[in-house]
């Protein structure tokens, strides 16, 4: 039997990959006594923060995870315990798991990490992460091809289903906002004969970037450019901007300041394209997105976002005609907008 080549939908993997945060978010609750303050009234995310003497913007995060697990529930803006963890979590029940629950707690790192960003709303110290680098704009080269290495194994798929997207049919070139590998410029390169695409990132995954290009042997559609996305103007004379997993590393703050720096740069008519793992709307899952969200609270600045959130920063901006779709591509949407 051979290898198989990727196929568009990896779901199976992402379950495999986000489950490691499951028993550590009980667990956590657990110390916590989240289960015990939701069981006799119902409290909105702040005034649960207040009680538990947490942070709310990590708990927000924490408690989409429970959410999808089953264990908390959330009605117009105020959460509640549900039956099963009133039966198997709370501590005054007779079906309560606690003593197996702090066992698994006390031995697992991955606890202690998330209860420090609950207590603290900041990223674990002993958590490695490239945010610094990337805003600073400097990054030791080491750490820039492992960083494109992680990025361009977990975007294979996801690459594969945002090519084959239509809407990339009528587009002649994009500007790849923090590229990475250039997974993405590579596939839409390889699907779409007339585009080109340049890579926009900082100087070392640029050199990463063009590794990557050059192996692919599409280096005549294909192209880095330097640039920090912060702190300098972007290129012009794109008709599209494509932003990969970007959104979801940075505050509510730093997301307004990147969509209105890609208006700026955009000519009217062109599209800001928002490539996520979106949240539902009322923050209680899916389950997987949400463990991608707490994956970015452990190493980032920001979260998963949901579809409203996102088009409150592209509108802020000036865009409009905000819209998603799913791109068949694992668990993944496209949202579009375009500046007038």
């Amino acid at each position: 039997m051979s290898v198989l080549p990727p196929t568009r939908d990896d779901r199976v993997i992402w379950d495999l990959w986000t489950s490691v945060y499951h028993m550590p978010a009980v667990t956590v609750a657990d110390e916590l006594g989240t289960v015990a303050a939701l069981s006799g009234q119902v409290m909105d995310t702040a005034s649960l923060a207040a009680a538990l003497r947490v942070d709310a913007r990590a708990l927000h995060i924490h408690l989409g995870v429970l959410a999808g697990l089953g264990m908390v529930e959330r009605r117009e803006g105020l959460w509640q315990a549900t039956a099963v963890a009133r039966t198997w979590l709370h501590p005054q029940a007779q079906g309560y798991y606690g003593p197996l629950i702090q066992r698994h707690g006390q031995r697992n790192a991955l606890h202690e990490q998330l209860l420090e960003t609950l207590r603290t709303g900041q990223k674990p110290d002993s958590h490695q992460s490239a945010v610094d680098e990337w805003e600073r704009g400097e990054m030791p080269s080491g750490l820039a091809a492992t960083i494109t290495a992680y990025m361009n194994a977990h975007s294979r798929a996801a690459a594969l289903a945002v090519a084959d997207q239509p809407l990339f049919a009528s587009v002649g070139s994009v500007l790849d906002v923090g590229g990475g590998s250039a997974i993405f410029s590579i596939e839409l390169a390889r699907a779409h004969a007339g585009l080109a695409a340049t890579v926009m990132e900082i100087p070392a995954i640029c050199a990463e970037a063009d590794t990557y290009i050059a192996a692919a042997g599409v280096a005549a559609q294909v192209r880095t450019q330097a640039v920090n996305m912060f702190t300098e103007a972007w290129p012009t004379g794109y008709d599209a901007h494509f932003l990969s997993n970007i959104f979801h590393d940075w505050s509510d703050a730093t997301c307004l300041l990147l969509a209105r720096k890609s208006f700026e740069a955009l000519p009217a008519g062109g599209h800001i394209l928002l490539h996520e793992m979106l949240m539902d709307e009322d923050g209680c899952g899916p389950l997987t997105t949400a463990c991608f969200s707490m994956l970015m609270l452990q190493g980032t600045r920001g979260r998963q976002y949901t579809l409203t959130e996102l088009r409150g920063f592209l509108e802020a901006a000036g865009f409009v005609d905000v819209s998603s779709q799913t791109t068949g591509g694992g668990y993944y949407s496209l949202v579009s907008a375009r500046k007038p």
